[in-house]
This record gives structure tokens, C-alpha cells and sequence, in this order.
């Protein structure tokens, strides 16, 4: 099933806002890498097959995209844990659409591809096995993302075979300047941090300054992450039309 065929659901691929502009056109080459997936365009005009949304920071607002679209849509939020965002924001949004044929996606993360994308990035940025690792996340005051992000990193130490320390950007302790000094505490040689981010903005650039050997780049636009949404559009959109 692709999105924009006759009676088809739009997807909303709705994301976290940044100010950062390397952040904005991850987004955007994520957006279009999805669209070329499912062979239809995207852009901001009203029933577009594929549109983005944001919930802070930058627009339009997910509401404002649903007032846009005269069909069905289903909504892929973003995010790798499902904390405030995912649980207030999007369904406060969909309701405030007045939208009435909306299928709500659960959250990206955590999944196994996300954790064989950071394991290739944390290989790309140096690390070997015996090295140290860092899961790094933005964190939440949700216990639910929280427990998403113990979720994600036991798969991460799962996939790496090594243990991971949890260590948190903004919201939460300890943070990962903290996890870093206390594994260097510990006898630990060297130290990488695993980015449990999406994309590049402020958050992620505080992690280079956490006093590791090496940060992975954040888990970006790559193709399992097209098509984990990809995935996370066709089962909800089956169950959309089917039911309609």
C-alpha cells in the first residue's frame, strides 16, 4: 500500500522541531527518502501524499497538516521513545484537527533496526570491542520514555555484547558527561558515546563535549530507519481503510 494512490491514507511524519539547520534538512531528506519509498511527493501544499509536522519549535503544527487534508492520514510520530510528545502532543493535535479518519502510529523507538543503525554508527565513529559505550538520550520526566530508553539501550548491549551505561542530554540523570567520568573512574581505556538522537542539533552537540574518545553520529536518515516508518504507515493504513 502507498500513500497518495486513489482512497489511500496521507502520511504525517510528525518530528521534533530544531534550530538547528543540519537538524531541519535531516528531516526533510528523511521526509523525502520515505516519499521516494512509497513513490509519492512531498511538500507543504494541502493534500500532499506526504507531509511533515512538527510539536515545538519550528511548523506547521500536526493540527494544522490535518486541516490540510480532505482524506485519510496516518500520523508516524518521530520519536524514539514515547514520552510527553507522544502521548499529550500528538493526540491533543489529532483532536484539535477535527480530523475524523486519523490512525496514530506507536512511536519509532525502540526497534531493532534502530539499534543495528547505532551499532554501525558507534563502529563508524572508532569503537572496538572493549571499548566503553554511553547510551545517550535527550531523557524525559515521562517514566514510559524512560522505560523505552532502558529498553533500547539493554538491546544495544544486547546487539554489541558489551555492557551499556545509560546517560541523559537534557532531561534526567545522570548525565553523559557524568557516565563518561565515572567509566574513566573505573579503568575504563576508552569511551564512546552512542547517540540515541534522530538528528544533529543542540542536543547532540553537547555530546562532544562529555569528555569521550568518540561520539556516533546520530541515527540520521538511513534505510532501515525509511523503512521502520514505511512499516509503521502500511499496517495502520490497512487498518484505516479497512475499517472506514
Amino acid at each position: 500500500m502507498s500513500a497518495g494512490q486513489p482512497g489511500e491514507p496521507a502520511l504525517v511524519l510528525v518530528a521534533h522541531g530544531t534550530r538547528s539547520a543540519r537538524g531541519v534538512e535531516m528531516i526533510a531528506a528523511l521526509a523525502d527518502a520515505v516519499a521516494a519509498e512509497l513513490g509519492v511527493a512531498v511538500s507543504s501544499a494541502p493534500n500532499t501524499a506526504l507531509r511533515t509536522a512538527f510539536v515545538d519549535v519550528l511548523g506547521p503544527s500536526p493540527s494544522e497538516v490535518l486541516r490540510d487534508l480532505d482524506g485519510p492520514a496516518v500520523v508516524v510520530p518521530a520519536f524514539l521513545a514515547s514520552g510527553y510528545h507522544v502521548y499529550q502532543d500528538v493526540p491533543r493535535e489529532v483532536a484539535e484537527s477535527g480530523h475524523s479518519a486519523v490512525a496514530v502510529t506507536e512511536a519509532m523507538g525502540p526497534d531493532p533496526a534502530l539499534t543495528r543503525i547505532m551499532a554501525v554508527r558507534l563502529r563508524a565513529a572508532g569503537w572496538k570491542p572493549g571499548d566503553a559505550v554511553v547510551f545517550a538520550a535527550a531523557g524525559s520526566s515521562d517514566s514510559r520514555a524512560r522505560q523505552d530508553v532502558r529498553r533500547a539501550a539493554g538491546m544495544l548491549a544486547e546487539q554489541l555484547g558489551v555492557p551499556v551505561k545509560i546517560g541523559y542530554v537534557a532531561t534526567g540523570t545522570p548525565k553523559v558527561s557524568e557516565v563518561v567520568a565515572s567509566l574513566r573512574e573505573s579503568g575504563a581505556g576508552r569511551v564512546f558515546v552512542a547517540s540515541y538522537l534522530l538528528a544533529h542539533g543542540l542536543f547532540h552537540q553537547r555530546l562532544h563535549d562529555a569528555g569521550a574518545d568518540g561520539v556516533a553520529e546520530p541515527i540520521g536518515v538511513h534505510p532501515g530507519v525509511v523503512r521502520l516508518i514505511v512499516d509503521r504507515y502500511r499496517s495502520a493504513a490497512r487498518e484505516l481503510v479497512g475499517v472506514r
